[in-house]
C-alpha cells in the first residue's frame, strides 16, 4: 500500500503548466499511475485529450522517455519499444529493470486502438496499457465512442425529439480483455488513488502484460462544475456503474465496496449530459439504466465469490 508522504518526495513525473481543461481529472490519472513505479519508465500516448494537451510543439509537460503515436497504435508501438530492450537487455547493451506503459483514451483503446491492443496482449509483451476513460471523443468534439453510457448526449447522440441520447450500453471493454487471460486486467479511478496506485504496482510487477481501465471524469463533455471531478469518480464507484475489482491469473476480486450502494441518479444528475433524463417523459430511463447498473453488479459479486 502507498503512502502519501513517501509519493509526495517522488519528482513530478507531469509537471505543472500543461493545457488540460480545468477541472480536468486526466492529470491525476497520469500523476497517479507513474508515481507508483519504482524503476524508469517509457511512456508512451496515443493521440488524444492526454497528448494534446501535455505536448504542444516545442513543449512538453512530460518528465520521463515518451512517444506519440497515432490514435489507433499505442500497444503495437509499445510492443515494439518493449521487444527492442529485450534484445538490448539480452545483448548487455541496457542492464537497468525499465516498465513500459501506454496511455490511451476510450476512443483510442474501446474503438480505434483495439485491435492493436489485442494483439500486444495476445503477444504477450511485458507492457501496461492504462485507458483513461472520459466516455466520448473529447477532443474531437465530443463524438460519442463505444464507452459512451446508455443516454448521455453527445454531438452525434444528441437528445432531443429523435433519440434520448446514445441508444446503447458502453461497451465492457475490461471484459473483452479479461477474455485475453492475460495476468493482471484492473478498474479504478483517480479518486481512490490508494487504489489505483497499488493496481499499477501489482500491474508492473507481473512479467507479462496488463492492462487497468480509469474512469475520468471530463468538464467539457460531462459538463459539471471545475470542482466536481474527484467527487464524480468517487460516485461512480458508490452508485457501482463503475465498480472498481482486479482480476488476478483469472480470479475476481472486488476492491471497494461502498458501504451503501447509491443510486445511480445521485451520478447523473450533477452530469449536463444527462440533464434531459429528469423529465416526466424520460423518467423511466433512469429506472432502466439503474436496473442494468443493479444486474451488471450482481453478476460481478457472483464472479468475485460474494454473492
Amino acid at each position: 500500500m502507498a503512502r502519501l508522504r513517501d509519493l509526495a518526495k517522488k519528482p513530478s513525473p507531469l509537471t505543472s503548466g500543461h493545457r488540460a481543461c480545468s477541472g480536468c481529472a486526466l492529470p491525476q490519472v497520469a500523476r497517479q499511475v507513474l508515481l507508483a513505479a519504482d524503476t524508469p519508465v517509457v511512456v508512451v500516448v496515443a493521440t488524444g485529450c492526454m497528448e494534446v494537451t501535455t505536448t504542444i510543439f516545442p513543449y512538453t509537460a512530460w518528465n520521463v522517455p515518451w512517444m506519440h503515436c497515432a490514435f489507433e497504435n499505442a500497444a503495437s508501438t509499445l510492443s515494439g519499444i518493449e521487444a527492442a530492450y529485450k534484445a538490448l537487455k539480452r545483448r548487455g547493451v541496457i542492464d537497468r529493470e525499465i516498465r513500459f506503459i501506454a496511455f490511451g483514451g476510450d476512443g483510442g483503446t474501446y474503438d480505434i486502438g483495439l485491435q492493436a491492443l489485442s494483439g500486444a496482449l495476445e503477444r504477450g509483451h511485458r507492457l501496461l496499457y492504462v485507458c483513461y476513460d472520459n466516455q466520448a471523443y473529447m477532443n474531437t468534439g465530443v463524438q460519442r465512442s463505444g464507452a459512451t453510457p446508455l443516454y448521455a448526449h453527445t454531438t452525434t447522440s444528441p437528445a432531443g425529439s429523435v433519440i434520448p441520447g446514445k441508444l446503447q450500453w458502453r461497451k465492457d471493454l475490461t471484459e473483452i480483455v479479461v477474455a485475453h487471460d492475460i495476468p493482471y486486467v484492473a478498474q479504478s479511478t483517480p479518486a481512490h488513488w490508494n487504489d489505483l496506485i497499488t493496481k499499477v504496482q501489482k500491474a508492473l510487477a507481473v512479467d507479462g502484460p496488463s492492462f487497468i481501465n480509469v474512469l475520468q471524469p471530463c468538464r467539457l463533455g460531462w459538463t459539471f462544475e471545475a470542482d466536481m471531478a474527484i467527487e464524480l469518480a468517487r460516485l461512480a464507484a458508490d452508485t457501482c456503474i463503475w465498480p472498481l475489482y482486479e482480476v488476478v491469473n483469472g480470479e475476481y476480486r472486488l476492491t471497494y465496496r461502498p458501504r451503501e450502494k447509491k443510486p445511480v441518479e445521485e451520478w447523473l444528475k450533477l452530469q449536463r449530459r444527462f440533464r434531459h433524463l429528469f423529465t416526466e417523459k424520460n423518467r423511466h430511463l433512469i429506472d432502466e439504466i439503474q436496473a442494468e447498473v443493479d444486474r451488471r453488479w450482481e453478476r460481478l459479486l457472483k464472479k468475485c465469490g460474494l454473492a
